[in-house]
């Protein structure tokens, strides 16, 4: 028996709640390492995708197309659509149910909180090349030798490429409506985009795609997108757009033979040239195009019933204006993804200046020891520290050597009556105790000035002791201002602070 309508309702229900849950318990570690922050948010990006799968079936059921699930609730309160009484329902649910026990004795409830819990110990399959070092660099390097062998680009290092290659604005406009340049256009879109959802899962790509388009449908129809200023019109001419065949790898006409008679065929139909003939004729028909612009050609290459080049005029702007407007929106949305990748953009600069100034066993070693130390900080909390001696943690958070916890006596207890009964362990640490700020309150606290003459006392009862021999001693010293502190009247006589305060009083002075 399967399920009823309302029982799946009611899980699904129960798997949504569960899942935000879980998302927020997810969330509320802090991540230590990249790698496990990056392993976290492709957790919580597959989470929010079931979420929404979730609840998108429960819309469905929701909207009840097929009436089942008003068919169900009006069946539990005793109405069916056969007329059948309560009874009769009741029991012949009871009968499915039977007959699924009987067909499946040894099924069992699982519990699925335990199988959702194990998803926060998961370690996603993240696909990263080499290069990119899991998501820290940037692996432009085959867009790279996609642009310098291109016609509209300069041959430029690979370091100078990764400042250059999000200003295209650079680039002429005359080049950038050929099928190359849009190519190249879209490998690297595909590139950025693959990337920045591999490395930002959380990120609503869609959104920010969204916003780039509003804000470009608002510049092009005010004609202030950068490099494409008149919608793609300069001097009040259109580019030409380039036919389906680029012509620029193609020397001769001879060479274009080697294409085909079909695909000539299509690309002369495209340009409304006549597309009969010999393969010969038709690549050296197409030729005739590479140097000359169309209006320049005699009549009697163009197909019969073709329009002419006035009518074409008309619509040929709009549809030149339409294709630079689809590339000007390409350059957009991949300024956008450069804008968010700056940071990774930098780094990957930097790297490959530092690769520079290396030699090939130099970058060999520092390869495996990020590899070496990517895996340490993989397994540290995997690896339980086998510390039996229970010596103290070092600065790389293993235990220290033997011989250096017997070397400083660390083994030896001193305790601080003064500091609240304090253990410090180690002659060192004992000893520059007394001028850490947890004994200096305890002394304070007995109103006794923290100086060298109480350093090694830790008992507060020697400590007084001490203090009241202190001021004994200094007692003949000790100054006082009823005898000392000296004043001086009009006449210019000298008296101590307490003749002068009794003469003062008898009215004398």
């Amino acid at each position: 028996m399967s399920s009823t309508l309302l029982e799946v309702t009611r899980s699904a229900h129960e798997e949504v709640e569960r899942l935000e849950r879980l998302v927020v318990k997810d969330l509320q570690k802090e991540p230590a390492t990249a790698r496990e922050r990056l392993f976290q948010n492709h957790r919580v990006r597959h989470m929010i995708d079931s979420i929404f799968s979730t609840t998108e079936k429960l819309v469905e059921i929701y909207e009840d197309k097929d009436s089942a699930r008003k068919d169900e609730i009006a069946a539990l309160g005793g109405q069916t659509a056969s007329g059948q009484n309560v009874f009769s329902a009741f029991y012949d649910r009871l009968k499915e149910i039977r007959e699924y026990h009987r067909r499946h004795p040894v099924a069992r409830v699982l519990d699925p909180a335990g199988d959702l819990e194990e998803l926060l110990k998961e370690e996603p399959v993240i696909e990263f090349s080499g290069e990119e070092a899991f998501g820290r660099y940037l692996d432009l390097h085959e867009l790279y030798n996609e642009f310098v062998n291109s016609k509209f680009a300069k041959v430029v290092e690979y370091s100078a490429y990764l400042d250059i290659f999000p200003q295209t604005h650079d680039i002429p406009r005359d080049l950038k409506l050929t099928r190359q340049y849009k190519d190249y256009l879209t490998h690297m879109l595909e590139y950025l985009i693959s990337f920045f959802q591999r490395t930002e899962p959380l990120q609503d790509l869609n959104r920010i795609f969204s916003k780039v388009e509003t804000e470009f449908e608002e510049q092009w129809e005010d004609n202030k997108v950068r490099g494409w200023e008149n919608n793609g019109v300069e001097n009040g001419q259109l580019f030409m757009i380039e036919p389906l065949i680029d012509l620029d790898y193609y020397d001769t006409a001879e060479e274009l033979v080697n294409v085909g008679p079909e695909k000539l065929k299509e690309a002369l139909a495209a340009l409304g040239l006549k597309t009969g003939g010999t393969v010969q004729q038709r690549a050296e028909r197409l030729f005739l195009t590479k140097n000359s612009p169309l209006e320049k050609l005699d009549r009697k290459h163009f197909a019969k019933g073709s329009q002419s080049l006035v009518q074409n005029s008309t619509a040929a702007p709009s549809q030149k204006t339409t294709a630079a407007k689809e590339v000007a929106l390409m350059e957009a949305k991949m300024q956008k993804l450069c804008e968010l990748l700056k940071e990774t953009i930098i780094r990957t600069k930097e790297n490959i200046e530092k690769k520079q100034a290396l030699t090939y066993e130099e970058m060999e070693a520092e390869r495996e020891e990020e590899e070496v130390q990517a895996e340490s900080e993989s397994d540290e909390e995997e690896q339980q520290i086998y510390n039996p001696l229970k010596l103290p943690m070092g600065w790389d958070g293993k235990p220290i050597p033997y011989w250096l916890y017997k070397l400083h006596g660390l083994g030896q207890e001193f305790k601080c009556e003064i500091c609240g009964n304090h253990s410090y362990w180690g002659r060192r640490a004992f000893e520059r105790h007394f001028k850490e700020p947890r004994h200096q309150h305890g002394m304070n606290c007995l109103g006794i000035p923290n100086t060298k003459n109480f350093n090694e006392i830790t008992s507060i009862k020697e400590a007084k002791i001490l203090w009241e021999r202190i001021k004994e001693r200094q007692g003949l010293n000790q100054w006082r201002p009823d005898l000392e502190e000296e004043y001086e009247d009009k006449e210019g006589n000298i008296y101590n602070k307490k003749t002068y305060t009794d003469l003062q009083r008898q009215g004398l002075i």
